[in-house]
């Protein structure tokens, strides 16, 4: 997948972001250039009746501005739904960054994109996500104070929260479905070894687990095989292969038509964001017996170490929260067996109550 060429315009193939089918009622969608480093971006604020928006900023090279809008526009609503059920005092929002993170990144690139978040005045505050930094985020903090996960923010990185609030997860899955949350003996599949991916499969070797690795990026496959005794697999047999857990940590969209009815595993819990392609196949998991972590539940330990850390303090209520999320998808498990629904739709509805409250 190559960027467009940087002097491309914006294009929507006609569509505005007021009629695009993931619009949702946003509050607010920016369009950013940035004629000297050539950024362009797209800048969401999905809700706001929590407070400020947050959401991390990811970087990739979308065939086409309307993919790139798509994805905005999903991952800021998810946000809304993930600092919701997380219990934060937070709205949900989102950037995304059209360049390769590999070829086209720069320092300049960030500051410029920071310039454009102290633009919104708050409304949106930034953190990272795929194919940026820690560093590439003291970069933006350079020029907007509406930024999380620095070092003058508190616990910087929160990719190892991340991992640990998806490791917990996974874990409370196991205990619906088995009856015990022993991963000694299970085999799981990894798509995905960022820094999330990484760390989750880290935490699963050290618990006892088996491990399927897969990933785009060969070194980070060949670190997996060496340091972990991991099986290495393509990202497209992931899915397939045969494991008590799918986890997916990658992009979205891998839970579909054509790969739900391939899945061999009994749960799937992941740290990829929107892993759902459509609603129904929320649906389908279920039809066929398959356990579903819904994503922005198992996946918000990152947002809840940059939404709660202080500087210089201790990560002990960082760590507590995280661990949380175990039971609170043990409490979605449970309520969505007892009323026959996707476990997505119980998630939905608590996230959803949460904010009709804080409407009124």
């Amino acid at each position: 997948m190559n960027a467009p060429s940087r002097n491309a315009p914006f294009s929507t193939q006609g569509m505005t972001a007021f009629d695009h089918p993931e619009f949702s009622g946003h509050e607010q969608v920016v369009f950013a250039h940035d004629r000297e480093t050539g950024l362009r971006a797209i800048l969401c604020v999905h809700d706001s009746r929590l407070g400020p928006a947050l959401g991390g900023c990811r970087i990739w090279p979308y065939a086409t501005t309307e993919d790139a809008l798509r994805d905005a526009l999903r991952l800021s609503r998810g946000m809304t739904y993930k600092n919701a059920l997380a219990g934060l005092d937070l709205g949900g929002g989102k950037a995304v960054i059209i360049a390769d993170p590999r070829q086209d990144k720069t320092p300049a690139l960030m500051r410029a994109f920071g310039r454009h978040v102290a633009r919104m005045n708050g409304s949106y505050i930034t953190a990272e996500d795929v194919g940026v930094s820690a560093d590439d985020m003291e970069e933006v903090a350079r020029e907007t104070e509406h930024v999380r996960g620095t070092r003058a923010t508190g616990l910087g990185d929160p990719s190892p929260y991340t991992a640990l609030g998806v490791f917990a997860g996974i874990r409370a899955a196991l205990a619906h479905v088995n009856g015990t949350d022993s991963l000694i003996g299970c085999t799981v599949s990894v798509q995905g070894l960022g820094h999330v991916g990484f760390d989750v499969a880290r935490q699963l070797k050290a618990a006892g687990a088996r491990l399927i690795v897969s990933d785009i990026h060969q070194p980070a496959v060949d670190r997996a095989v060496a340091e972990l005794e991991a099986v290495a697999v393509s990202p497209a047999e992931a899915h397939a292969v045969q494991a008590d857990v799918y986890a997916p940590c990658a992009l979205g969209a891998v839970l579909n038509a054509v790969t739900i009815p391939q899945i061999k595993a009994r749960i799937v819990a992941g740290a990829a964001n929107n892993q759902l392609a459509t609603p129904a196949d929320g649906q389908a998991l279920k039809d066929r017996g398959i356990l579903y972590a819904p994503d922005y539940a198992i996946n918000a330990g990152g947002v809840i170490s940059i939404a709660l850390a202080t500087p210089g303090g201790d990560d002990l209520l960082v760590r507590d929260k995280t661990l949380a999320i175990g039971a609170t998808l043990t409490r979605i498990f449970q309520r969505a067996e007892a009323e026959g629904l996707t476990p997505e739709t119980i998630a939905d509805r608590l996230a959803e109550e949460r904010l009709a409250a804080a409407g009124k």
